[in-house]
C-alpha cells in the first residue's frame, strides 16, 4: 500500500504563489517521503525566476523502491526523471554520484526540469539546456566545477560531443556531459544576462526551432557560444603547465579525484546511517 500527502507550500517571493506537492511512496520510503515534504522551495524559486522560469503549481513526486519492478526496468544510472510539468520519479536509493549530491538535490534538479517544460509549453529542448540549465539552477556551481573542467578544456567539444556523452552508458561520460553543460549554460547566462534560459524556451513555446530561438535571444548560434566558452575555460587552463610539470599535472588531478571519491563515499556511508536511524526510529514510533 503507498501513502499519498499534499503539503500546500507558501513560497515567499515577489509574487507569493501556492506550490502543491503531492509526495507517492510506499510504508518503506515513508522516511524519505518526508523529507521531500520538508524541503524548502522558496530558493529554488528565487532561481528560477533570475532564470526567467516559472515555478510549477503542482509538483507530483512519486519515490520508487529498487525491488520495484519500474526501477529494474529503468537504467541504474538514472536517478530521477521530470514528465511533462508536474511529475518527477526519484530512485532515492540511486542518490549520491555527480551531479546528485543528495535527495534533495535531485529532487530541485527534476523540478527545474518541470519549469523548463512548462515555459516552452511542452515543446522539446536539447538534453545539454535541459541538464546544463537545471544543474546551474540547483547547484552550488564554483570554482570546484571550473577546476574540474581544466582537462576538458584542453580539447574543446562541441555540443555533439557533449550529446554524445549523455548518450553514453559509462558514468564517467555522463558525469562529464553534465559538467560541460552547466558550464556551458552558466557562460551563456553571463555574457546574455540571467533570464536567457526563459527567453529562449519562450521562443521556443511560440514556435521557433530550438536553434533559431537561442539566436533570437543571444544574437549567435550554439556552435559559436560553445566555442566562445570553451575559449574561456582554455585561457583559464594555460598557466598550469607553466607552473608544473604535465606528470605533476596529472598527479594534481588524480590526487584531487581520490579524495573527491573518499569524501563523496563517506558523506553517502553518513547519509545512508541516518536514513537508517530515522527509519528505525519511525518504525518505533508507530509501534508505540
Amino acid at each position: 500500500m503507498w501513502i499519498r500527502a499534499a503539503v500546500l507550500l507558501s513560497i515567499a517571493s515577489t509574487s507569493i504563489q501556492q506550490t502543491e506537492v503531492t509526495v507517492h511512496a510506499p510504508p518503506t520510503l515513508e522516511a524519505i517521503a518526508q523529507r521531500v515534504r520538508r524541503i524548502d522551495f522558496a530558493p529554488l524559486e528565487r532561481s528560477l525566476a533570475t532564470a526567467g522560469l516559472p515555478m510549477p503549481a503542482r509538483i507530483s513526486v512519486t519515490l520508487i523502491p529498487r525491488d520495484d519492478p519500474r526501477a529494474t526496468a529503468t537504467p541504474p544510472w538514472i536517478v530521477g526523471l521530470a514528465a511533462g510539468t508536474s511529475h518527477v520519479v526519484i530512485f532515492p536509493d540511486r542518490v549520491g554520484p555527480y551531479p546528485h549530491d543528495s535527495l534533495e538535490t535531485v529532487v530541485r534538479h527534476e523540478i527545474v526540469h518541470l519549469a523548463l517544460n512548462t515555459r516552452a509549453a511542452g515543446r522539446p529542448l536539447p538534453r545539454w539546456f535541459h541538464e546544463g540549465t537545471a544543474v546551474t539552477l540547483e547547484s552550488d556551481w564554483s570554482t570546484r566545477d571550473e577546476m574540474r573542467l581544466l582537462l576538458a578544456a584542453l580539447d574543446p567539444p562541441s555540443i555533439a560531443d557533449i550529446g554524445r556523452l549523455f548518450a553514453s552508458d559509462a558514468p564517467p561520460d555522463t558525469a562529464q556531459a553534465y559538467l560541460l553543460a552547466a558550464a556551458l549554460s552558466d557562460e551563456i547566462r553571463r555574457r546574455h544576462g540571467s533570464q536567457v534560459p526563459g527567453t529562449i524556451a519562450g521562443h521556443v513555446a511560440a514556435g521557433l526551432p530550438f536553434a533559431a530561438a537561442f539566436e533570437a535571444a543571444t544574437g549567435e548560434s550554439v556552435d559559436d557560444a560553445a566555442a566562445r566558452a570553451w575559449r574561456g575555460y582554455r585561457q583559464l587552463s594555460r598557466w598550469v603547465p607553466v607552473i608544473t610539470s604535465p606528470f605533476a599535472v596529472w598527479s594534481l588531478i588524480l590526487a584531487m579525484a581520490t579524495v573527491a571519491f573518499v569524501v563523496r563515499v563517506r558523506r553517502r556511508r553518513a547519509r545512508r546511517l541516518r536514513w537508517d536511524a530515522e527509519e528505525t526510529a519511525e518504525d518505533e514510533s508507530d509501534e508505540d
